[in-house]
């Protein structure tokens, strides 16, 4: 390779990069505007879903074709358009549906906090916060409509790790599930689908469980399942054996965290198992894990927590009063599992 034509090519790579959030507001776009359940699984002409979906047919076009470019739909004919299984998954149809997260984080909300990353990369205060002039779950449960797109969006986002957690941990030492902070209930749901002797309980707060009762009845596991509200770091259902928090840590600072933690040795009983659910950060970064350096930020961002290593995790597992068994590095989908007890000296 030339060294005119290397020269392009990481210009071309960096410029790829900064076009990114045009990307992202395409895909925004897209969904929103139900774009993939207009095309489903056929070929469609521009022209049919710009009346479908009354929508600027020359605008439409083109957004499609933008889209064929970066892998969400193609262009077999001209005019023509069809998505590719990457884009199947903005179907609201899709078992793998990515719509309302999509929707979720190509929402003003978020992306006029995403403008103000700089502020929080200076004063360390959360962008948020700044801009919105209030915490971001504070702000969210004063807006019903999009309190519950953000359930939705977790929801999708948990369905594959719920999945294979399910299917993959041993819950044969378990009788009783509590889901710590588990939103609409869909990892829970997963693990009763599965597991036909077990009962569970979904815990979190009044926004975050509202839609647990319908999500557990469509599974069928209502019967075997309940649904409370409260706060974790005041009151946690004392009555399960094992304990998981998924996705949730990264949501706190490490004071909070800490915090959670001691919550929980204080009123889990001695005999119980927990298990974080989430990313483990590898302890020096690479490209290899862009996702999980991304949702750092944007824990820097909106929320004020921050993903952590195995280190960080286990150095604060001990001093909350546990003791940390197994780690399973992405053993549930993309994220990992570390298996902890309340330490020996502490029971």
């Amino acid at each position: 390779m030339s060294s005119s034509t290397q020269k392009l090519a990481l210009r071309n790579a960096l410029i790829e990069k900064i076009g990114g959030y045009m990307t992202a507001h395409s895909l925004g776009v897209a969904a929103e505007l139900g774009i993939a359940d207009l095309i489903k699984d056929e070929v469609r002409d521009v022209a049919e879903l710009a009346t479908e979906g009354k929508l600027h047919e020359p605008s439409l076009r083109r957004l499609l074709r933008t889209l064929a470019a970066v892998g969400i739909t193609t262009e077999p004919e001209p005019g023509r358009f069809a998505l590719t299984e990457v884009g199947a998954q903005l179907r609201s149809d899709s078992p793998d549906s990515l719509r309302a997260f999509s929707r979720m984080f190509c929402h003003p909300l978020l992306v006029n906090s995403w403008q103000a990353l700089g502020h929080s990369v200076t004063t360390g205060e959360l962008a948020f916060d700044h801009v919105h002039g209030a915490d971001f779950y504070s702000y969210l449960a004063t807006q019903e409509e999009t309190s519950a797109l953000f359930n939705e969006a977790m929801g999708e986002e948990s369905r594959i790790a719920a999945g294979q957690l399910a299917a993959g941990y041993d819950f044969s030492d378990a009788k009783k599930v509590v889901d710590l902070g588990g939103g609409d209930g869909t990892l829970l749901a997963a693990i009763l689908t599965t597991r036909h002797e077990l009962r569970g309980i979904v815990f979190d707060s009044a926004s975050g469980v509202a839609e647990a009762p319908d999500v557990l009845k469509r599974a069928g596991v209502d019967d075997r399942a309940e649904v409370v509200a409260g706060d974790f770091f005041q009151d946690i259902p004392a009555d399960g054996d094992l304990y998981i928090i998924k996705s949730v840590f990264q949501d706190w600072n490490d004071e909070d965290a800490r915090a959670l933690l001691r919550s929980c040795r204080a009123q889990i009983p001695a005999s119980a198992t927990l298990l974080i659910v989430g990313s483990v950060l590898p302890e020096t970064a690479s490209p290899e894990q862009p996702i999980a350096f991304f949702t750092d930020l944007n824990m820097l961002v909106n929320s004020g927590g921050r993903e952590r290593t195995e280190s960080e995790f286990r150095a604060m597992l001990d001093e909350t009063g546990f003791t940390v068994e197994s780690v399973g590095l992405r053993t549930a989908g993309p994220l990992s599992i570390i298996k902890a007890v309340p330490a020996a000296a502490a029971r």
